[in-house]
């Protein structure tokens, strides 16, 4: 019963958080943005294939240090390192999944164009904004999340797909917003995504340990 209701209790307080929750003061702002992410973590802690162990432990850790991220984001480069290190869980419990195919594997060069692209514009940004100690830490970053996308693909996981795709387009707002120009609504296009990632990769850990497991696969694969 509780495994059935918590996605709507998930979406309802990320609602609340993204809609009504003023930006003062800070400590409850806080609060109501961890609220979801704990649902999701504990959403996970319940799905999560009996057959596989090691895989969960992975995974929910890298739901920990996202949630962590969250709340440490006001220190910039605090809540950053810990995003680095929820998605070098994700990227391990990923790879752990491995199914490789040709078409999947060639993924990596449109996500080595992105973080290029996006790499060198936020680089410039910086530089021309006099925040240079920046720099590296978010080359870092796009190297690190990029990883993670390429990894769920290569799991032919639907859900882990999907989900990685749309935390990839959540940070990109939220860099972009940050270092390069203001979107219209960036706030919640960023925490829509953000969200929704979170909650289809820790959806996604179930459906690697069934029997049928929603993927891509390819007769070329090998």
């Amino acid at each position: 019963m509780i495994k059935k209701w918590l996605p709507f209790l998930i979406l309802i307080m990320g609602f609340i958080y993204i809609f009504l929750i003023p930006d003062e003061p800070t400590g409850i702002k806080i609060l109501f943005k961890l609220i979801p992410m704990i649902l999701i973590i504990y959403f996970a802690y319940l799905i999560k294939p009996v057959n596989k162990k090691k895989l969960s432990t992975i995974m929910l850790l890298g739901l920990f240090f996202c949630m962590l991220g969250d709340g440490l984001l006001i220190w910039f480069v605090v809540g950053l390192t810990a995003f680095l290190i929820g998605h070098i869980f994700y990227t391990i419990g990923f790879f752990t999944q491995w199914n490789f195919s040709r078409s999947r594997a060639l993924s990596i060069l449109p996500i080595a164009v992105y973080g290029f692209v996006m790499g060198g514009q936020l680089v410039d940004s910086l530089q021309s904004s006099n925040q240079t100690s920046l720099i590296l830490p978010v080359i870092i970053y796009i190297v690190a999340i990029s990883a993670m996308f390429w990894s769920a693909i290569m799991s032919g996981n639907l859900f882990a797909m999907f989900g990685s795709g749309l935390f990839v387009i959540s940070d990109s707002i939220l860099a972009w917003n940050k270092f390069v120009a203001p979107i219209t609504f960036s706030g919640e296009l960023i925490m829509i995504t953000y969200y929704s990632a979170q909650f289809l990769i820790a959806f996604s850990i179930n459906k690697f340990g069934s029997s049928f497991s929603p993927s891509i696969t390819n007769k070329a694969s090998i």
